[in-house]
């Protein structure tokens, strides 16, 4: 029985991160003010399409940004972490659940954003220049992370050193920040992998 347990657990974990990404993404796009005509946000938009729909009805947007993708997202986490505690025999649900989920989301969106600066950085050493949809997804998600850097660091001769100390906030905050917050919260040890 326990095998199935741990197989159940790893499935409803890998599907629900992916679509839940998926959900982070949007409200990303959003926040960034990326190219919708991209191919790739045209995915995102149709694969969360259906569960926005009706939350845009009762969730207003707030500075031009549409909070429907932002609650979807926690709402999304919450559902997946109750039921991978109920998965691991935690019989009582808590409302911890909400803070648990705001920071298992805050550790999402700087996963995403860590990776697109890593896939920017080998993308101008590979293919500089690249118009590719995914190129220029990329370039749009990390450009206003890196813009605060590059107006503190000067240029050293055409080599932008910028993403570096972008690099050192967004793990400091992975590493130092994220941890102590879920410390902090009562996190269980079956979430804490999942952040």
């Amino acid at each position: 029985m326990l095998g199935i347990n741990d197989a159940a657990i790893f499935i409803i974990q890998t599907l629900g991160s992916l679509y839940l990404l998926i959900v982070l993404m949007r409200f990303i796009l959003q926040l960034v003010r990326a190219n919708f005509y991209n191919p790739l946000c045209q995915f995102v938009v149709k694969a969360t399409q259906p569960l926005l729909k009706p939350l845009r009805r009762v969730i207003p947007s707030l500075f031009g940004l549409d909070m429907s993708s932002l609650v979807l997202a926690l709402l999304l986490q919450v559902l997946l972490f109750a039921v991978i505690l109920m998965l691991n025999g935690y019989q009582a649900l808590t409302l911890l659940l909400l803070p648990w989920a705001l920071i298992g989301v805050f550790s999402l969106f700087l996963k995403i954003l860590f990776w697109s600066m890593i896939i920017s950085v080998i993308l101008s050493w590979v293919a500089p220049g690249s118009r590719s949809p995914g190129a220029e997804l990329v370039a749009q998600i990390t450009e206003p992370v890196l813009a605060p850097f590059r107006r503190l660091i000067p240029n050293l001769g055409g080599l932008d050193i910028s993403p570096i100390f972008a690099f050192i906030a967004i793990q400091l905050l992975q590493s130092w920040v994220i941890p102590r917050l879920a410390f902090y919260a009562f996190m269980p040890k079956e979430l804490f992998g999942l952040i």
